[in-house]
């Protein structure tokens, strides 16, 4: 083993070291391993930043561009409104459910197309009668499930078909990945249909899909502004900071028997004020006290209370590209700055009660927020939260919707056809979208995932640092050692399981741009063609059902769906088994080894 050698492996053991522990964010640890590479010689200077020109991170951006067009111009609302006819079945509702997923994933973001469906899933499960529990974990691994179909459905698929060029001297093309991937999408969606769903723990599925996220009614209470209150003169804004240190939040005013809810910070509280809170007994008792209020002991307890035709109150997931990720409550002054009053926080199910002004935000927290109800959406957008209730029809550029299907449709048609390259087609066709202000140009910045962007960007030199340096050959000499012989077919296996199992704990793109190298080398030593290793790669990066932190999606349903990071594995340690069971002959089918 070389010098280089050496410190490639160490960088690289950190690297995943790094991506386990996941204090830090992934594309600050890639963009530090890069510029590690770099001091250590192992990626030239002049070739640091290559990886940001390389046309999967380029395809990458401009696909989510277009997704994001299909998303604001009401062309998905319309196919799903379709495809989602009521069902009383709970199997067929199942089905139905994580196979429009699979459809719309396989053409678009999969972070975005859950978006799109987890409210309308929430909605169908309160009418139903049926727990959320049971419908959201089918329905982030059916829309998981789908981005294998397509070239464009999820980041590895793009980086394994660049790849491919390097090797065969072409890429795959768009649809190369649709007889393993639509055969593996449909048998783990019919899985999850019949018998995914019932390995669901069962107190998770005594949750009633009536039941509020938030049951704050027992904690909405008035106290009275009596003659002599030290909160007499003072503003809203100074109130604030006393409910802050007392745990307390303060949801509006009623003042002559009108009740505001869209008060100013700088409004003057007067003697008769009754101030609506949502606080415990103990910060309700300490906030009181402060300020010499009189707790109204025959107030309604409602939180209808909260809302009106002017304030909404509304439930909110935090995405994983949030800007309030890592943030503490405080911090982000929500209340002053986006004129959000942050009402609760619940992770993973569970209500946090105390001490909220010191909640650091995770991906996934579900907020119940009160605030204007015109602006909310603009300002859920900017902060990177997802709505958990439906909009309707009446947002963004709607009588638009099938000139973004058009577009769609070109470039796909456009690649498909060899016509134009596929970062040409889609780079087009997100040109295409902005010309025509379906998405506005303020917008195009905030469609992209930049951390997704960073990662690949970063992370394509350090995994070029694999093969220069060799290393590649002597982890592919360690996989055989270890596979003692084996046939070609068996070392296949052991590459999906070894790939599925980086991808339950880091990012799939880091995933397939790490195992690409060694798939290659590892074809190259057997002497057989490496076609149905890569895409063994692009399946296994993309299957990743047994924790919260493997996908994105998986991550944004633990808190709606009230799981636990144990009830992942419950449910995707059977599917992965069957996609490996199933995969490999349909890729062996599909790709021969011998080419």
């Amino acid at each position: 083993m070389t010098i280089d050698q050496a410190l490639v492996l160490i960088l690289f053991a950190g690297l995943f070291a790094m991506f386990v522990w996941g204090r830090w964010r992934y594309d600050l640890v890639a963009i530090t391993a890069l510029i590690a590479a770099v001091f250590m010689g192992l990626v030239p200077a002049g070739q640091a930043f290559s990886g940001f020109g390389h046309p999967a991170v380029i395809t990458v951006a401009a696909v989510l561009i277009v997704s994001r067009a299909l998303s604001v111009s009401g062309a998905i609302e319309r196919l799903t409104a379709v495809m989602l006819p009521p069902v009383r079945s709970l199997t067929a509702h199942i089905g139905l459910l994580s196979g429009v997923g699979a459809v719309l994933s396989a053409f678009m973001n999969n972070i975005g197309a859950l978006a799109l469906l987890m409210p309308a899933t929430i909605d169908a499960a309160k009418k139903s009668e049926r727990p959320p529990a049971l419908l959201l974990m089918p329905l982030s691994f059916g829309t998981i499930l789908g981005g294998l179909i397509t070239l464009i459905g999820t980041p590895p698929n793009i980086i394994i078909a660049n790849i491919r060029t390097d090797v065969a001297g072409q890429p795959f093309a768009m649809f190369d990945f649709a007889p393993v991937g639509l055969t593996l999408a449909v048998l783990g969606v019919a899985y999850l249909a019949v018998i995914g769903w019932r390995l669901v723990p069962k107190e998770r599925q005594a949750k009633s899909a009536g039941e509020e996220l938030f049951d704050i009614d027992a904690y909405v209470t008035e106290v009275k502004v009596v003659d002599g209150a030290k909160a007499v003169g003072r503003s809203v804004a100074e109130l604030d900071d006393v409910a802050d240190a007392c745990d307390v939040r303060i949801a509006g005013l009623i003042r002559a028997r009108k009740r505001i809810l869209r008060t100013s910070r700088a409004t003057e509280v007067m003697a008769g004020d009754i101030i609506i809170l949502e606080a415990d007994p103990a910060g309700l008792d300490r906030f009181a006290h402060k300020l010499g209020l009189e707790i109204v002991g025959d107030a309604p307890r409602d939180r209808a209370l909260l809302s009106s035709t002017e304030v909404a109150l509304t439930e909110a997931v935090v995405s994983p590209d949030s800007r309030m990720i890592g943030r503490i409550t405080g911090q982000m002054r929500l209340k002053s700055r986006y004129g959000l009053n942050l009402l609760g926080v619940s992770r993973q199910g569970t209500p946090v009660r105390r001490r909220l002004h010191k909640v650091i935000f995770q991906s996934g927290d579900v907020l119940l927020l009160q605030g204007d109800a015109d602006s909310m959406h603009v300002t859920m957008t900017r902060l990177g939260l997802l709505p958990l209730a439906s909009r309707g029809m009446g947002l963004g550029q709607r009588g638009q919707a099938w000139l973004a299907l058009s577009f769609l449709a070109a470039a796909v048609a456009a690649a498909s056809s060899g016509l134009i390259p596929l970062p040409i087609a889609f780079a087009a066709a997100a040109v295409a979208v902005v010309a025509s202000n379906i998405v506005p140009l303020r917008d195009v910045y905030d469609s992209v995932d930049w951390p997704v962007i960073v990662l690949l960007g970063a992370l394509i030199p350090v995994g070029q640092a694999l093969q220069t340096t060799g290393a590649t050959a002597l982890i592919a000499d360690a996989i055989l050692a270890l596979a003692s012989g084996a046939g070609p077919v068996l070392v296949l296996v052991l590459i999906m399981v070894v790939t599925m199992t980086l991808s339950d704990i880091m990012n799939n793109a880091a995933t397939a741009v790490v195992m690409a190298p060694i798939a290659i080398t590892l074809s190259d030593r057997l002497g057989v063609s490496s076609d149905p290793f890569l895409m063994a790669v692009a399946v296994a990066a993309s299957c990743a059902f047994l924790t919260p932190i493997g996908h994105q999606n998986n991550a944004l349903v633990m808190g709606p769906g009230g799981y636990r990071f144990g009830d992942y594995w419950r449910v995707g340690l059977p599917l992965e088994v069957l996609i490996v069971a199933l995969g490999v002959p349909m890729i062996l089918w599909v790709w021969p080894l011998g080419g």
